[in-house]
């Protein structure tokens, strides 16, 4: 699987049905930021536009909670937009801090020893710079994930050394190799960040919207009764409309997007729940920790280098 390799669009119902070739916008290359291409001015400015609409109704509302919400979005936008335009090189690096402050908080939820939070700190450096330079290493995840086990048998641990050996191994997929595959998927990191966050808002939309009815209310888990079938009805319209304005609708983006955005939700609030916190951090303003604003797109990401 190459590192360059990116997300292939499979239609474009809303340029055809406007008579747009948005395929032409991407072959434009503008001087700024090295070589800034077409796609990538298209998003940029999408993003722009968003930012500055939500800004609207975010101030006039005067609730700090939004505020803060909408100046991290500010904030992220470019903090992951910059380095992905930049090339392979620059998103590697945003991997390699995204995955530190991940395991960061990762090993606090599940109160991990220093051994293990070493081995998920060498492997958030390891995984992304394989995705870069040796796309092909990525494959010894498996192997990566058993030697987790090392430091419980070291210790003779017979008391919680199975346990903490399967959580880190957990840990190893779940956050170091998954966000290596912003790296896999190229100049389509962007684009799928966008889209989580816009399928992460249409899933409470439905939620919201859809509680009338009494199938929408029902609970997915008990993980979490706030997630209900009607926000996965609302993440499958959103996702869809969402790759359909960016011009990448295809049917393993649509799965990869929904199926990833409310399964790396859950995996994250089982993760919570079994360390009796609401939020894995208080990293970001008005989100919590990176991985309460992440958890999605470590799921997105895998999938859609899969299924795209």
């Amino acid at each position: 699987m190459s590192a360059s390799r990116a997300v292939l669009p499979a239609a474009d119902p809303l340029g055809d049905w406007l008579g747009w070739d948005r395929t032409a916008w991407w072959t434009l290359d503008l001087p700024v930021l090295g070589h800034l291409e077409g796609r990538a001015t298209f998003l940029a400015g999408l993003s722009l536009v968003v930012l500055a609409l939500a800004a609207v109704p975010v101030f006039a509302s005067r609730k700090p909670e939004l505020r803060r919400r909408w100046t991290t979005w500010a904030i992220l936008l470019p903090v992951v937009g910059i380095p992905v335009w930049l090339g392979p090189g620059p998103t590697a690096a945003l991997a390699i801090v995204a995955a530190l402050q991940g395991v960061r908080e990762l090993a606090r939820l599940l109160d991990l020893p220093r051994a293990e939070v070493a081995i998920l700190a060498a492997l958030s450096v390891f995984y992304p710079l394989a995705a870069w330079l040796h796309p092909s290493w990525l494959e010894l995840a498996p192997l990566l994930a058993l030697m987790c086990a090392v430091p419980s048998v070291l210790r003779g641990d017979t008391v919680h050394g199975t346990e903490r050996a399967a959580a880190t191994a957990f840990g190893s997929i779940w956050v170091p190799w998954a966000m290596a595959h912003l790296v896999v998927v190229g100049s389509d990191a962007y684009l799928l960040f966008l889209a989580v966050a816009a399928t992460d808002v249409a899933a409470w939309a439905g939620g919201t919207g859809l509680a009338r009815f009494a199938w929408a209310r029902r609970p997915l888990t008990p993980l979490s009764p706030n997630k209900t079938v009607g926000g996965v009805v609302g993440a499958l319209i959103g996702g869809t409309l969402v790759l359909t304005l960016l011009g990448e609708l295809s049917a393993g983006l649509v799965i990869a997007v929904v199926v990833g955005s409310v399964g790396g939700d859950l995996v994250e609030s089982m993760v919570k729940r079994s360390a009796g916190v609401k939020d894995a951090g208080d990293w970001l303003p008005g989100f919590g920790g990176l991985l309460d604003r992440v958890d999605s797109l470590l799921f997105v990401l895998p999938l859609a280098a899969v299924l795209g």
